[in-house]
């Protein structure tokens, strides 16, 4: 199975299909609303806003599973995502992203990109860079700014 393969419940309860991004380039990171990196919303949809156009997605999935720090509901979220940095890319529910529970998507970006800690995802915003194909190109840990990933992106989308 690939990327495309699989769908998840965006936060208006509805399953979409990851094939909804075919021949994108996506950008897939686990988010929280009460963390340390959670001022990197802006910086993603500073670069969803300038690439978008383009063919850059961005796709939010919250997780609670570090240190609690999204225990809200999906609306909780999504109202505290748009008010406080104005997000307009994909927000999809609530998911695990490590263990028993993980959604499969996850199962799969771990399987793909390994990280430091191998299959485990270490922290919220943890990153994963998909090119237009569907295909895991990288992953980048929490600590990275997603501006750090600006050149990889304009190579995806062949702006070079």
């Amino acid at each position: 199975m690939g990327f495309y393969d699989y769908s998840a419940e965006k936060m208006d309860g509805k399953e979409h299909s990851m094939e909804e991004y075919k021949g994108k380039v996506v950008i897939v990171v686990n988010t929280a609303s009460k963390c340390g990196f959670t001022p990197q919303f802006k910086d993603l949809e500073e670069l969803y806003l300038k690439y978008k156009d383009e063919g850059l997605e961005i796709v939010g999935f919250p997780c609670n599973q570090f240190a609690s720090q999204d225990p809200g509901s999906n609306e909780e979220i999504q109202s505290f995502c748009q008010l406080n940095y104005g997000v307009s890319f994909d927000m999809y529910g609530k998911i695990d992203v490590n263990g028993n529970n993980a959604h499969p998507i996850y199962k799969y970006l771990k399987n793909e990109a390994k990280g430091a800690l191998g299959n485990t995802i270490k922290w919220n915003f943890t990153k994963f860079l998909i090119d237009r194909d569907g295909k895991v190109v990288e992953r980048y840990a929490p600590t990275v700014n997603p501006a750090k990933m600006e050149e990889k992106i304009k190579e995806l989308l062949g702006n070079k």
